[in-house]
């Protein structure tokens, strides 16, 4: 059976533009930037979690034929359709204030919710993102979770 989740992929329509936001901007790693002749294969991680990464992929061959690939990038455009990026953050008041300093335009300001404070942002292309501060777990819902 499975083990680990290696990389999770996302559709960016411009891959030197998804740097600036993801590393510049968000702070990740880029982990690989290799040209592979039929696509750059482009992931990012977070520092030092190498083992989990975000493959940055422009909506096209080898994965879409040049009509789908013009649908997905309408579709992620106007945000309908993309894909969603969950992280955690230490403190995620003061990550949001960081981020907005360099210009991130947030979906929704930092909200207490009954597992932690969460916010959400999208990219320049339309993906989701959400990072949060989880609550921590006591020690009767460890308890809880071990019977299950």
């Amino acid at each position: 059976m499975f083990n680990a989740l290696a990389i999770s992929s996302i559709y960016v329509l411009d891959q030197d533009q998804a740097l600036e936001f993801y590393v510049g901007k968000l702070g990740l790693e880029v982990n690989t930037d290799q040209d592979l002749g039929f696509m750059r294969w482009l992931t990012v991680s977070v520092p030092g979690d190498r083992d989990r990464q975000v493959l940055l992929q422009t909506p096209g061959p080898p994965a879409l034929d040049q009509k789908t690939a013009a649908q997905v990038r309408e579709l992620l455009t106007k945000g309908a359709t993309g894909g969603h990026l969950f992280f955690t953050a230490d403190d995620c008041r003061k990550t949001y204030t960081e981020l907005r300093a360099k210009g991130v335009e947030f979906t929704e300001e930092p909200t207490e919710r009954p597992y932690g404070i969460d916010c959400g942002l999208r990219d320049p292309f339309g993906n989701h993102i959400r990072f949060s501060q989880p609550l921590p777990v006591t020690a009767s819902a460890k308890a809880q979770e071990k019977g299950r």
